[in-house]
């Protein structure tokens, strides 16, 4: 189990991590959280309904990796596209940042209540839905480390030189962790592979 998950009765997952993983996770999806920032709580009695309705952005975010989290719904090659992303975008960006930040926040969570064993790391015990929680947190680390880094999904070769960093390149510890989340959400999207 060590390195990757493992199915659990019930749909959950498990994996074991030492103090060092649990701490770069957490600290990951903390500064993710700081990333897609806070939401905007509904005040005191105000009406749910008018909740769903509230518009959000039309803009596309300047940080490319909120641009990436936050994608163009139609492109923008034209101004009716555009015109159309904007409009998709006001309507379920808010949505859409209030569900990562459940997912970062679920990480953050399950991962402060881990108690460490003697040997310096403990068990992750996941349900159904931390699981999803996770995968979709998971996701989100990766497109944001892997836009700071500039891979893309076009240029295979240039991903492939980032795999071969020499230690002494102050990108290496960010493509480490790059490959190592991708390691934990393949091994999590196959526990839950029926």
């Amino acid at each position: 189990m060590a390195g990757h998950f493992e199915a659990t009765p019930g749909g959950g997952a498990a994996v074991a991590l030492d103090e060092v993983e649990i701490a770069i996770l957490r600290s990951l999806a903390v500064q993710l959280l700081e990333l897609i920032g806070p939401g905007d709580e509904p005040e005191e009695g105000a009406d749910p309904l008018a909740a769903l309705f509230a518009e959000g952005p039309s803009e596309p975010p300047a940080d490319p990796a909120l641009a990436r989290l936050f994608p163009e719904a139609y492109g923008d090659e034209d101004s009716e596209l555009r015109a159309a992303s904007a409009e998709f975008r006001r309507f379920t960006e808010n949505d859409l940042r209030a569900r990562k930040r459940t997912d970062a926040l679920a990480v953050v969570r399950t991962l402060d209540a881990l108690t460490i064993a003697g040997n310096g790391g403990a068990v992750l015990e996941l349900t159904g839905d931390e699981c999803r929680n996770w995968l979709g947190a998971l996701n989100d680390l990766r497109l944001t480390i892997g836009t700071r880094l500039e891979v893309s999904d076009q240029d295979e070769g240039e991903a492939d030189s980032l795999y071969r960093l020499p230690d002494s390149d102050p990108r290496k510890p960010m493509v480490m962790a790059y490959l190592w989340l991708g390691g934990l959400q393949e091994t999590l999207v196959e526990t839950l592979m029926p």
